[in-house]
C-alpha cells in the first residue's frame, strides 16, 4: 500500500528475557520510555500491556520545532481559566494493546491519532550469552495515506524515519539504564510515599521506582480515591498519618513553582509551601518512630542554599561541598528553613537526606526550556559567560532520589549536581553544538529582569554556583550523564 512503511530497531540488553519483559509490564514503563522532546503521557496503560489496555499520549511536532513549541507554550503565563490541554501544542494519541504473549512479545495499535496507521510490535528473544534481543517493529503510514499519490505518501513516510530513529535510540538508552539501576539495587521491594508525585521530578521518580518493583504511594491534596493514594493538606495541617505506618521511605518534592517574580505574596507561598509540608511529614514520622520500623525521609532542597554568589571574586573557585556555609538571599533562607523543618524526624531517629538540587536539564521546564526557543531561531548565547552552572540531568536527579531511598548509608545534605559544572559560555557553546545553532549572542540582561524581576534575575538567571558532587559519588552513585553534552544529546531531538 502506498504510504505504508516499516521501521525496525534491535537492541541487545545484558539481562534475562523474563526480567526485561517484566520491566515493560510494570507501571511507569511508558513514562520512562517517552522522550521529553516528544510530548507527554496523558494516561498510562489502564491494564499494563495486557490485551485491551488503553494508553493516551500527547504528541508534539517532530524534531526541534516540536520541542521548541512545547517549551514556549510552557513558558507562557496562561490564565488559570485556560484548560491544561489547551496550553500545550500536542495532538492526542490513543493506543490499545491487542496482543499479549509473555515473555515473547506484545503489541499496541494506534486507534486514534495523527498518523494514517501505527502498529508497534515488541519482540523479545534470548541472546546466546543469556541476555535479551529486543526488537521494535513498526508498521506505519502518514496522515491521509489513502488520498495521497503513491510516491508522495512513500516520501512522507520515509521522511519520518529520522524522528523515529531518535525516539527509539532514546527508548533503548532508557531501558538499558533503568535495568542497570535496578540490578545494582536488587533487594526487598520497598514502600515509598511521594509528595509532589505529579511534578517534573516526581513523575520520573515514581516511574523509576515502580519499574523496579517497588510500591509507590502518592500524596494527594484531596480525598484519597485509590489504594495508592494518601490524603494530605499541608496548608490545613492535615495528613492521613496512619497510612504512613507501613511506609519505608517518604519523599517530599512538593513546593510552589519558583520561576516567577519574587513578589511578597509569591515569596510567602514559595516558603510556606515547602516548610509547612516538610514540617507536617517530619512530625508525623517522628510520632511513628517509636514502633521501631526503620524509615527514611528524603526532602528536596536546592543549591540556592549556598547563596547566588558564594565564590566572591575567585576566578577558579573550589567546588562547594555540603559543609559549605549557607549564603545570603531569599532562596538561601528558604532552603535553610526547608532543611531545618526535617528536624523532628531526624531527632526521632529517622534517616534524613536533604537533596540540594542543581539546574535540572530537560526541555520540559527550567533553564533549558527557557533557552531553547532563542537557540532554535539562531539567537542563542550565554546569560553570563563567566557564571558557574551546576547542572544535573532529569534522569540523574530521579535516580538520586531513588538511590537515596534504597541505600540506607546515605544521610544528611547531598548535592545533587553533575560531576562537571560549566561556565556560562561553555554551556551556551555546548547547547549550540548539540542543536547545530550559533551561540554567540549574549542574552540581554534586561530579558530575565522583565520575566522574573530584579531579585528573581539575580537569584535565578545570574546565580553562579560551582558545586561538588563528591559526597554523592563517594557513596557509590554513578551518573548516567556525567557531561553536559551527554545529557543534552539525550534529552533534545
Amino acid at each position: 500500500m502506498a504510504g505504508m512503511a516499516v521501521f525496525e530497531r534491535t537492541t541487545v540488553l545484558p539481562y534475562p528475557r523474563a526480567q526485561v519483559y517484566a520491566w515493560f509490564e510494570r507501571p511507569g514503563a511508558l513514562v520512562r520510555l517517552s522522550p521529553p522532546f516528544g510530548g507527554s503521557v496523558l494516561a498510562e496503560p489502564s491494564d499494563g500491556i495486557r490485551d485491551g489496555s488503553i494508553a493516551r499520549l500527547g504528541i508534539t511536532a517532530p524534531g526541534l520545532l516540536g520541542a521548541t513549541l512545547e517549551a514556549g507554550a510552557r513558558a507562557v503565563p496562561w490564565p488559570a481559566a485556560v484548560p491544561a490541554r489547551l496550553r500545550r501544542p500536542e495532538l492526542d494519541w490513543t493506543a490499545r494493546h491487542d496482543r499479549y504473549d509473555p515473555p515473547q512479545m506484545f503489541r499496541d495499535t494506534m486507534v486514534r491519532g495523527p498518523l494514517g496507521h501505527w502498529v508497534h510490535t515488541h519482540r523479545f528473544v534470548d541472546s546466546a550469552d543469556g541476555g535479551t534481543i529486543m526488537t521494535d517493529h513498526i508498521d506505519y503510514g502518514v496522515p491521509g495515506e489513502q488520498l495521497l499519490p503513491g510516491r508522495a505518501a512513500d516520501a512522507a513516510a520515509r521522511a519520518m524515519r529520522p524522528a523515529l530513529e531518535r525516539i527509539f535510540a532514546y527508548r533503548a538508552a532508557q531501558v538499558h539504564a533503568d535495568l542497570d539501576f535496578h540490578a545494582a539495587h536488587a533487594g526487598t521491594p520497598r514502600t515509598i510515599a511521594v509528595a509532589g508525585a505529579s511534578g517534573l521530578i516526581g513523575r520520573q521518580l515514581c516511574a523509576l521506582l515502580t519499574g523496579g518493583g517497588h510500591r509507590v504511594l502518592r500524596l494527594v491534596r484531596r480525598r484519597a480515591a485509590a489504594p495508592d493514594e494518601i490524603a494530605w493538606d499541608p496548608a490545613a495541617g492535615t495528613l492521613d498519618e496512619e497510612a504512613l505506618r507501613e511506609v519505608d521511605v517518604v519523599v517530599n518534592l512538593a513546593g510552589r513553582f519558583i520561576g516567577g517574580r519574587f513578589t511578597p505574596e509569591a515569596k510567602a507561598e514559595i516558603r510556606n509551601s515547602r516548610v509547612d509540608g516538610t514540617t507536617l511529614l517530619a512530625t508525623a514520622l517522628a510520632r511513628l518512630a517509636p514502633d521501631g520500623r526503620p524509615r527514611a525521609f528524603l526532602c528536596a532542597s536546592g543549591i540556592g542554599y549556598y547563596g547566588p554568589h558564594p565564590h566572591s571574586d575567585d576566578a577558579d573557585p573550589a567546588p562547594l561541598s555540603e559543609d559549605a556555609p549557607s549564603g545570603p538571599g531569599f532562596l538561601a533562607e528558604v532552603c535553610r528553613a526547608w532543611e531545618a523543618a526535617t528536624a523532628p524526624a531526624a531527632d526521632a531517629g529517622v534517616r534524613v537526606v536533604t537533596v540540594r538540587t542543581g539546574l535540572v536539564q530537560t526541555p520540559e521546564e527550567g533553564p533549558l526550556a527557557r533557552l531553547l526557543p532563542l537557540f532554535a531561531v539562531g539567537l542563542g548565547g550565554p546569560l553570563d559567560p563567566g557564571q558557574w552552572q551546576s547542572w544535573i540531568s532529569v534522569d540523574d536527579i530521579a535516580a538520586v532520589y531513588a538511590y537515596a531511598a534504597l541505600d540506607d548509608r546515605l544521610r544528611g545534605p547531598v548535592n545533587a549536581v553533575g560531576p562537571t559544572p560549566v561556565r556560562g559560555r561553555e554551556y551556551a557553546r555546548t547547547l549550540g553544538r548539540v542543536l547545530h545553532r550559533p551561540a554567540a549572542l549574549p542574552v540581554p540582561r534586561f530579558g530575565p529582569r522583565l520575566v522574573v524581576g530584579e531579585e528573581g534575575a539575580a537569584e535565578l538567571a545570574y546565580a553562579s554556583q560551582r558545586v561538588s558532587s563528591g559526597k554523592l559519588e563517594a557513596s557509590g552513585f554513578r551518573f548516567r550523564h556525567p557531561t553536559l553534552e551527554a545529557v543534552l544529546r539525550h534529552v533534545l531531538p
